[in-house]
């Protein structure tokens, strides 16, 4: 653990990513250790500052490069010069050795190459943070790709982890930072980094989107082949698409990219609500573009390790909230927070309201290309801490998806409404769902497990009546032994009373006895007091 900390910290020092931050924003004590930093004895070089940036992540391994992919797609928050470096984290990290990939093919396989495939090209196609692909052609003659594991990998990854863990265990203890839940977003982050290690779950959500989305215009899904594919190597067909990042030649076909950006806001909203089963790592190195027919372009994905679904309970709370966002409808907002219980039940439905009112109202009705999702996250996030909002980690990964598709619209078409795109698909959705149709929809989910219970409603009807009638006779029995212990209670009461009345007269009648014994006959009431009192005794 220690010894990849001092690398970390090597590396954060030969390439100087100390030049990087805003030194003019930052408290002045900073500024001042900054400056007798030992870092400034180290030499800058002729490199580029986005060069250095993107280097030393290469060095740091695979969870920082999925950062700097999550950076590359956002050119609204970068310098273009630092952008244009990320963007090569997409897929042309260094690749390891062609050789060292064929020998693992060849034992995930068990077989040889040329039994294997007809042809196999060495040199990779692309080489991204966590496997490589290489072309191949089987013998049956379909192009493919080969997609291999990199070497040793989750070692590095299980070391970053563990001081990712220790991060948030220290966060945790800050009673500002608590309510982020830093903790759990690591471990649903972790499971999700981790399901990437094993291919056999990729294909299988491969095959699952492709499914969802067969014979659609929208998204066209590359094939798996399944007999050649392991938990570390998967070979699937090969796709040729322009990547939708290389607009130029995006323009240059003439394609229609106010059509293709409403798309991919169709998509994302399609996989999330009809599916519940979304791409939720759309970096622009994953996803291409079908331009055959420019006017009707369809987009391509590849790389689907990392995938994402929402309880119905959730997908309902997140439709409902954009619906009354996109109606502005802010006082629907703060209630469905605090239904939801993302919220305190103490916060006050108003003044919430009136907060994400001040946040999102200068943002609605703008394009695209007016509005920065940055600064909206930074408001939003300062209305949490105010409320004491918690951070729900089974949303982040759709906030990261969201964040990768909103920086993909901004550069294929950036006076994109995306407001006026999103809208009328979740009111078709929230009308089929709460509608007519969505309750046939869900009777029709039902009946085979209906079915099956049909021919027993009679039995459970009867052990239901049964066990109603039993209960009845209980409560009866239960009622009269209350009412007789009330009655006892009662008795025992009035007993109690007589006794106690019975022993206050016959103390007042010795109190009043004269000293020589008798008692006169002008006295009788002290005579009457003891008769009764000696009665109330002796009637018990």
């Amino acid at each position: 653990m220690s010894l990849r900390l001092l690398r970390i910290s090597w590396v954060i020092s030969r390439h100087r990513l100390d030049t990087l931050l805003p030194i003019a924003r930052l408290p002045w004590w900073l500024r001042v250790l900054l400056w007798f930093s030992p870092l400034r004895l180290v030499p800058l070089g002729k490199r580029s500052r986005g060069e250095r940036l993107r280097l030393a992540l290469e060095a740091l391994g695979p969870i920082f490069i999925k950062f700097g992919q999550m950076l590359s797609t956002r050119r609204d928050l970068l310098p273009p010069d630092i952008a244009d470096e990320l963007k090569r984290l997409q897929d042309q990290v260094p690749p390891f050795p062609g050789d060292l990939a064929a020998a693992r093919i060849e034992k995930a396989l068990e077989m040889s190459l040329e039994e294997a495939f007809a042809e196999f090209d060495r040199v990779p196609l692309a080489s991204a943070s966590i496997a490589q692909v290489h072309a191949a052609r089987l013998h049956s003659g379909e192009d493919v790709v080969v997609k291999i594991i990199r070497p040793s990998i989750d070692r590095v990854m299980r070391q970053d982890m563990a001081l990712m863990y220790q991060v948030a265990k220290l966060l945790a203890k800050v009673p500002e930072a608590r309510r982020l839940r830093p903790v759990e977003v690591i471990r649903d982050y972790e499971a999700t980094l981790f399901d990437e290690l094993d291919l056999y779950k990729e294909a299988a959500n491969t095959s699952q989107l492709k499914r969802n989305f067969k014979d659609s215009p929208l998204l066209y899904v590359p094939s798996i082949y399944w007999s050649f594919t392991r938990r570390n190597v998967m070979v699937q067909e090969r796709i040729r698409g322009i990547p939708v990042a290389d607009i130029d030649t995006l323009v240059a076909r003439g394609t229609n990219l106010k059509k293709l950006a409403e798309r991919g806001v169709e998509l994302f909203f399609t996989q999330v609500f009809r599916d519940n089963f979304f791409h939720a790592d759309m970096h622009p190195g994953n996803i291409f573009v079908n331009c055959d027919n420019p006017e009707d372009p369809q987009y391509i994905a590849i790389d689907c390790g990392i995938v994402g679904s929402l309880t119905r309970e959730d997908q309902d709370y997140l439709a409902r909230n954009l619906l009354a966002f996109f109606h502005q409808d802010y006082y629907e907002v703060a209630a469905l927070h605090i239904e939801s219980g993302w919220v305190g039940e103490n916060t006050r439905a108003n003044e919430f309201a009136a907060a994400i009112r001040t946040v999102c109202e200068p943002i609605l009705e703008k394009p695209l290309k007016d509005i920065s999702f940055g600064q909206v996250l930074l408001g939003l996030f300062q209305t949490a801490r105010r409320f004491n909002m918690e951070v729900q980690p089974q949303l982040v990964l759709l906030q990261k998806t969201l964040l990768n598709i909103e920086g993909l619209g901004r550069q294929l078409y950036p006076d994109l409404d995306l407001w006026s795109t999103a809208k009328p698909f979740l009111e078709q959705w929230m009308k089929e769902r709460a509608g007519v149709s969505g309750l046939w929809e869900s009777l029709k989910r039902q009946a085979p497990e209906l079915s099956h219970q049909l021919p027993e409603l009679p039995v459970l009807a009867h052990q239901a009546l049964s066990r109603m009638e039993h209960e009845h006779r209980q409560r009866h029995q239960q009622v009269d032994s209350i009412n007789a212990m009330r009655v006892q209670m009662a008795r025992q009461g009035k007993r109690l009373y007589r006794l106690r009345l019975g022993l206050i007269l016959l103390a007042v009648a010795l109190a009043w006895q004269p000293l020589s014994g008798w008692i006169a006959l002008q006295e009788w009431p002290i005579l009457a007091a003891a008769a009764i009192g000696l009665l109330l005794l002796v009637w018990q």
